[in-house]
């Protein structure tokens, strides 16, 4: 290698090795195999092509391909995608603040990084190939990674471009010439988009005081429900609420089993989730993390719903006493961008036995009806409470039949009727649960017997 070639990779090396904040940027699969490619060609520049080290190089870029291959993004992309979701202390204050208001010395660190990742942005997939050429002695290049950049843009066009956020700042990035420029335009996408995982992924489980990500939450969405109109408008406005900063309602949906409860708030996810929301289900067994957990999200750009299933508790249960704090509130301020959405087929929600009816005795609790009117009245602190009740035959069939022709199945009228009433009679009964399953049972057999018979 020439000289003026060795100083451009050790002054990639350079770069990476200098920043100051966006470090986790390259702290992760791909990130790493980059950097060890770039300190094997340049170790490589020192001894010679070939030989042993040219045969770390080799490996060295056969780990950084397959690494970026698994992410089917182009290096550019995917470097741009890091930046955008990168955590730390610059973003967080850029989720809470204007640019003028971070502290100066994260604005400087921030333009200094961006500076040495916008290099780093420009070493291209066939310039590590043909550098790895030179340092082991191959004959040809070996195979350059190419994957189509997932945003286009013609120079001077970024107002043309759809109104995406992301989109549009990724746009702004391929064509600055200097990306230390552009953080008037990434301080507001930190603040609408947020940071870190609730940036990547828009669903959550709690476990073991941890937040995971969902990557395929159910794609359900609410033109997929069928009935229950006033229920799922009713939720619907409540969301619409919390969307607009408004005051919104922990939301109780109180009925039977299979009657659309638990679809309907994972819907609002798939409807809301490019306005900000983002779905938090959390096990019964993890209700006592919940002020941990509204805590942790108080200061997110994001709104959230706190989805809980199948709710009851038994007397004495710590996660009852975990939910009433945040139902009711403590001293400290309820987070404006937090509500609870809890389904139940209990109306109330604490288990009650004969057992806690009081009865005159010299031991017993002389207020004891309160205690009792305490455990019923659970129910009512949450501000909404939705009943879904069975659906009747008739309602039962509407959602076959709508079902039916949403999903173009081939099946006389009167042959569908017959056979979801038998299908309810031999399976769960009716309800919209049943009527999916027999619709999703009925379109795998049509669909076999059409294959068998091609």
């Amino acid at each position: 290698m020439d000289a003026k070639t060795v100083s451009s990779i050790q002054y990639l090396e350079i770069k990476a090795a200098s920043l100051l904040l966006y470090q986790s940027v390259l702290q992760n699969d791909v990130g790493e195999a980059f950097v060890k490619l770039i300190q094997a060609i340049y170790q490589s520049s020192a001894g010679g092509a070939g030989g042993i080290v040219g045969l770390t190089c080799l490996k060295a870029y056969g780990q950084w391909f397959k690494t970026i291959a698994a992410q089917k993004m182009s290096w550019q992309d995917y470097l741009i995608a890091q930046i955008l979701r990168d955590e730390n202390p610059f973003t967080q204050q850029a989720q809470q603040r204007s640019l003028d208001k971070i502290t100066p010395a994260l604005v400087a660190a921030a333009k200094h990084d961006l500076d040495a990742l916008q290099t780093l942005y420009h070493c291209t997939s066939n310039q590590l190939s043909e550098w790895v050429q030179q340092a082991s002695g191959l004959p040809m290049p070996p195979v350059v990674w190419h994957e189509q950049n997932r945003v286009k843009y013609e120079k001077g066009a970024i107002e043309e471009l759809p109104h995406n956020s992301e989109v549009r700042i990724i746009a702004s990035l391929k064509q600055q010439k200097k990306w230390a420029d552009t953080l008037q335009e990434l301080v507001p996408f930190y603040q609408k988009q947020g940071t870190g995982q609730l940036a990547e992924y828009r669903a959550f489980t709690w476990q073991s005081g941890q937040l995971r990500s969902i990557p395929h939450p159910d794609p359900i969405r609410l033109t997929d429900l069928v009935g229950d109109e006033f229920q799922r408008h009713s939720l619907v406005q409540n969301t619409e609420f919390l969307l607009a900063g408004l005051p919104a309602l922990h939301v109780l949906l109180y009925g039977s089993r299979g009657t659309g409860k638990s679809s309907l708030v994972k819907a609002l996810l798939n409807e809301y989730s490019d306005r900000g929301l983002r779905l938090i289900e959390v096990p019964k067994s993890q209700l006592k993390h919940l002020p941990i957990i509204t805590e942790k999200l108080r200061r997110a750009p994001h709104k959230f719903i706190i989805f809980v299933d199948d709710l009851s508790f038994e007397e004495d249960d710590d996660s009852f006493k975990a939910l009433k704090v945040v139902l009711e509130g403590t001293l400290t301020a309820r987070p404006p961008n937090v509500v609870v959405y809890a389904t139940s087929n209990r109306r109330h929600l604490v288990r009650e036995f004969f057992a806690d009816r009081p009865r005159p005795s010299a031991g017993d609790e002389i207020h004891g009806w309160d205690t009792v009117q305490e455990k019923l009245s659970f129910s009512d602190r949450f501000g909404l409470t939705l009943t879904f009740e069975p659906p009747s035959q008739e309602k039962y069939l509407n959602i076959v039949r709508t079902l039916a022709a949403q999903f173009q199945l081939d099946m006389p009228p009167d042959t569908l009727t017959a056979k979801a009433l038998q299908w309810a009679t031999r399976h769960n009964g009716r309800s919209g649960r049943s009527a999916r399953q027999f619709i999703d049972f009925m379109r795998a057999e049509q669909s076999l017997q059409k294959t068998q018979s091609d």
